[in-house]
């Protein structure tokens, strides 16, 4: 094994090399981790198109009495909501409509995103298995690649169990983020739809 640190030999090279040590289950462990973080950013990326950090309450309720004012992804989901009148009925199935063109995809993809993600440590224990495995073979044999197969055993089982777990953790703090995002997705139109109501009580 070289004795030369990351630095010297250039971080990539070092990567690359621990990487190939953990055998042929970090191949697929490094496909699993790509679907993994493109997904969840795609999915962060669609749920933070309504910018409702940017639109407080205090900013779009104005809009449900003028929706014409109403500006961005928020102001054109009121205007439709309140587009054919205050009716308690209309609006809710408008934002119904709403959460039905949105919501199914999104709840989907978090259920897949979550059994991949739940993937990886198992992964990451069937190389160590695997590991674990040679590592016998070399305690079994008698010839002068023992320490050799041993060390490479050893090896093998430890960096496939920690990548797996590398990837889940984060992966796990995405989901998170991506269940946050849509919670407070859900809770915007139950807010627009509630006084969205109240405005067509009120006019009455």
């Amino acid at each position: 094994m070289s004795s030369k640190l990351p630095t010297e030999i250039g971080l990539f090279d070092y990567i690359f090399g621990v990487w190939m040590q953990g055998g042929w289950v970090m191949f697929p462990l490094l496909l699993v981790t790509a679907y993994i973080y493109f997904q969840a950013t795609d999915m962060i990326v669609h749920l933070n198109k309504a910018k409702l950090k940017d639109n407080p309450l205090e900013t779009w309720l104005p809009w449900i009495k003028k929706p014409d004012i109403g500006k961005g992804y928020v102001g054109d989901v009121i205007r439709y909501i309140v587009a054919d009148g205050y009716s308690a009925k209309t609006i809710i199935e408008k934002v119904d409509n709403v959460k039905l063109k949105t919501l199914p995809d999104v709840n989907q993809r978090i259920v897949l995103l979550t059994a991949i993600v739940t993937t990886t440590p198992l992964m990451g224990l069937l190389g160590t298995v695997i590991g674990m495995l040679t590592t016998f073979k070399g305690l079994a044999g008698s010839s002068g690649q023992t320490v050799d197969l041993v060390a490479s055993g050893i090896s093998e089982a430890l960096i496939t169990t920690q990548t797996g777990l590398m990837v889940a953790i984060p992966g796990y703090i995405f989901i998170s983020e991506i269940i946050r995002r849509r919670n407070q997705y859900v809770a915007f139109l139950a807010q627009v739809e509630n006084y969205a109501i109240q405005q067509g009580t009120g006019s009455q």
